[in-house]
């Protein structure tokens, strides 16, 4: 289902638009009845796979270092 509203009125109920594209709809944006913007739903990534074998890497291992462990690298 598509929602379309102005945009003082997305101010207001901005909320409640969120709630709508989390719930799957698109929610159009409008500036004097001219489409400008649009929100969807965000899709949630596949998991990450390491080449072709078949580990659970955990999501910290891709986060970046600190400056400690960046140091020993020097």
């Amino acid at each position: 289902m598509v929602i379309q509203m102005n945009v003082a009125e997305a101010k207001a109920k901005l909320s409640e638009l969120l709630d709508a594209a989390a719930d799957g709809n698109e929610v159009v944006i409008a500036r004097s009845g001219r489409r400008v913007a649009r929100l969807i739903p965000i899709e949630e990534p596949a998991p990450r796979t390491l080449g072709f074998m078949h580990l659970d890497v955990p999501d910290e291992m891709f986060d970046p270092l600190s400056d400690d462990e960046l140091a020993e690298w020097e």
